[in-house]
């Protein structure tokens, strides 16, 4: 092999990912430098849901490069007394505001935490570009993607005040080596007691998507309107008067003194075939973002009325279905999603094989 036949595709790689780079940025980084952490959402308090938005790339659902897997927000959170840190993986967030708006375009980034000690806290932003990077485990795989990456800042966090059935008031559920999970706030410990259906809770005809017209079983889409009426004044909606019914629902199971609720996140091939994160049901790498901003409000809600979330993230009609069931760029992302926008709340487990088929190899592969 002559020198020139080694060094073409090297050149051809590096001009492939500066054009890539030149989508991405745009025409300079300095001009990209212009990015901003916003205030910072939520309130300042133990166990609090905290939101971190930043303005960065004007991008959409369908853009390229991919906001899913081609951009990676990565914030670490400090706890000045301890030394505890987190990395906490952040999300495309279209335009800040999508479950009321539906919108699949804008520039905002987003990242949840919800801080365990009080006191005071500190953070730093890793905001990369690059093929795929999203899926990349290494923290300097890609290119600094400018706009906000690099950026800092402080924040105060005091005791909780709630009380009740909120979760908040009383830490995240852990796992101690017992054979119950156990508050981090009262050190209590969690009897579970609920419904483990239906499945597909999400196949909700107030949720965005084409899900409930795409000729995949739509006739199983739930409307909970028998729940409208437990609805209660201050509960949460979107798009004005939206959701009533399943927020209504999660009402009611509190009531009757059940602290646990179970559901899908992903049913294609399975027996619903209408809950899924993606925009269309045979894409794997585009998420719908106003829909899952949607399940947020839903998993909020329960969490403030102390429903513990069961997330059956596959079942065994579909558990070959991303990576042919292997651990590959699909099921990264699938999973990177799920945790960046709703491992924040603080009683839930991830159900990775519900009615599970694999092999014992390939689950420990």
């Amino acid at each position: 092999m002559t020198f020139l036949s080694r060094i073409l595709p090297i050149r051809s790689a590096r001009i492939a990912l500066q054009v890539f780079l030149a989508a991405a940025l745009g025409p300079s980084v300095a001009t990209a430098q212009q990015g901003a952490a916003l205030p910072i959402g939520g309130e300042l308090k133990l166990w609090q849901k905290l939101t971190f938005d930043f303005s960065g790339p004007e991008t959409s659902e369908s853009a390229t490069p991919n906001p899913f897997t081609d951009y990676r927000l990565d914030v670490t959170f400090t706890h000045a007394a301890s030394g505890k840190t987190f990395v906490v993986p952040g999300y495309y967030a279209a335009d800040g505001n999508a479950a009321n708006t539906s919108a699949s375009s804008g520039n905002r980034w987003r990242a949840h935490f919800a801080p365990e000690e009080v006191g005071s806290w500190s953070y730093s932003v890793s905001f990369r570009v690059g093929p795929l990077v999203a899926v990349n485990s290494d923290p300097a795989a890609g290119v600094s993607a400018g706009f906000f990456d690099g950026q800092t800042g402080t924040f105060q966090i005091g005791p909780s005040d709630k009380s009740g059935r909120d979760f908040r008031g009383k830490g995240r559920l852990e796992y101690v080596g017992k054979h119950h999970l156990r508050f981090a706030g009262t050190g209590k410990y969690f009897m579970k007691a609920g419904v483990d259906s239906p499945e597909n809770l999400l196949a909700y005809a107030d949720i965005d998507g084409d899900f409930k017209t795409d000729g995949n079983k739509d006739n199983l889409i739930k409307t909970w309107s028998p729940h409208v009426a437990d609805w209660q004044e201050g509960d949460p909606l979107w798009q004005g008067s939206t959701g009533k019914g399943l927020i209504g629902a999660l009402n009611y199971l509190a009531a009757e003194g059940l602290n646990a609720v179970s559901f899908l996140t992903m049913n294609i091939n399975g027996d619903d075939r209408n809950v899924f994160p993606y925009t269309t049901y045979s894409e794997r790498f585009r998420l719908d973002v106003s829909r899952l901003d949607q399940w947020e409000i839903v998993f909020e809600h329960g969490t403030r009325k102390g429903l513990y979330l069961h997330f059956k993230t596959q079942e065994t009609e579909n558990e070959g279905l991303l990576d042919g069931g292997d651990l590959g760029n699909q099921r990264k992302l699938y999973y990177r999603e799920l945790i960046a926008r709703f491992s924040h709340h603080l009683a839930l487990n991830w159900n990775l094989g519900e009615e599970s088929r694999a092999t014992l190899a390939r689950k420990v592969a």
